[in-house]
C-alpha cells in the first residue's frame, strides 16, 4: 500500500533537525567530554574541556549556534518505496527548509555557487548535500549533519593496495588525525570507510561521523581497530583544542563495504567536537 506524505511534512521536520542540531550537543558527546575532563590531569586541557562544555550549555540555553561555522547542510535519506511525495517535490522542501532555517534562525552561510572562479555566496546555504537510497517499506528516514570545513579541510581517503593491510588502514586512520591537530578543533570524531570504491568510502566516513560515541562496530576485529587507532591518536597528547592532555579524539567509528578485488580504499572524514547531527524518522 503507498503511504502519503505530504511535502510540507519533510520541510517542517527538516526545519526541527536544523534547529536542534544547531543549538543543543549530542547528550552522547556530551557525556564523553564530561567524562575527559574527570579523567584530565593536565591542567590546560581540564581548562579547554570546562571551556567547550561550557560553550554547549551556553547555546543550548539561549538557542544560539554552538559554532559560528554553522556548517555545509548535509542529508543521508531512506526514502521508502512505497512512500508519494504528494503537494511538492522531496528534494525541493529539504532545500526551502534549509534555506528558510539558516535564515530565520541566523545561522551563518557559508556556501558559494562556484567553487573556483567566481566564489559569490548563495546567501542561504543551499544547495544542500543530498545521499539518498530507496529502501523497503513506507518510512523515510532523515539524518541532518552540520558539517563544518575546518575540520572537513582536515579530511583524507587513500586508496591502498590491498597488500597494505590491517596495519597500512591503521596508519592512515592515526595520521589523517595527527595531520589535522589542533585544526580540527580536538577533541575530533573520526567517521572512517574502508571498501566501496572511491566515493563510497567517502560516504560511509561522512556518515560515521554521526554515529553514537561510546557505541562499537558490530565485528570484533573492526571494533579491536577502532579502540587501537583511538588509544595511538589519544597517546600524541594534541589534546583538546591543541593545548596538550590526553583526549584528542573522543571516537573512531567504522564502517565496510565490499570492495574490488585490486584495491582497499580507506576514508577519514575528520569531525570536531561539536559533531552537529539530528535525526528523524515519518
Amino acid at each position: 500500500m503507498i503511504r502519503e506524505i505530504p511535502a510540507k511534512a519533510i520541510f517542517d521536520t527538516v526545519c526541527d533537525l536544523i534547529r536542534k542540531a544547531s543549538f543543543t550537543p549530542s547528550p552522547d558527546i556530551s557525556a564523553a567530554l564530561s567524562g575527559a575532563y574527570r579523567e584530565e590531569k593536565y591542567a590546560p586541557a581540564r581548562f579547554a574541556l570546562v571551556q567547550i562544555l561550557e560553550n554547549g550549555r551556553i547555546a543550548s540555553g539561549n538557542s544560539i549556534p554552538i559554532c559560528q561555522d554553522t556548517g555545509m547542510a548535509v542529508f543521508f535519506i531512506e526514502l521508502g518505496q512505497d512512500v508519494h511525495i504528494t503537494d511538492g517535490g522531496f528534494e525541493e522542501s529539504v532545500r526551502e527548509a534549509v534555506a528558510r532555517s539558516y535564515r530565520e534562525l541566523y545561522l551563518r552561510k557559508s556556501v558559494v555557487a562556484d567553487p573556483l572562479f567566481h566564489r559569490v555566496n548563495t546567501r542561504d546555504n543551499t544547495p544542500p548535500v543530498i545521499h539518498t537510497r530507496i529502501v523497503p517499506g513506507s518510512m523515510v528516514r532523515i539524518l541532518f549533519i552540520a558539517k563544518g570545513f575546518g575540520s572537513e579541510n582536515m579530511s583524507r581517503i587513500a586508496m591502498l593496495p590491498p597488500a597494505a593491510g590491517r596495519e597500512g588502514v591503521l596508519q592512515t586512520i592515526v595520521s589523517a588525525a595527527l595531520e589535522a591537530g589542533p585544526n580540527a578543533c580536538p577533541p575530533m570524531i573520526l567517521g572512517v570507510g574502508i571498501g566501496g570504491d572511491f566515493e563510497q568510502a567517502a560516504v560511509m566516513a561522512k556518515r560515521m561521523t554521526a554515529r553514537g560515541v561510546g557505541t562499537h562496530h558490530p565485528q570484533a576485529e573492526y571494533a579491536a581497530l577502532e579502540k587501537e587507532a583511538m588509544d595511538a591518536i589519544n597517546a600524541s597528547g594534541i589534546g583538546p583544542s591543541g593545548v596538550g592532555g590526553k583526549c584528542t579524539v573522543l571516537a573512531v567509528n567504522i564502517d565496510t563495504a565490499p570492495t574490488h578485488i585490486a584495491s582497499l580504499p580507506v576514508a577519514v572524514n575528520v569531525c570536531c567536537h561539536a559533531s552537529r547531527h539530528a535525526y528523524a524518522e515519518l
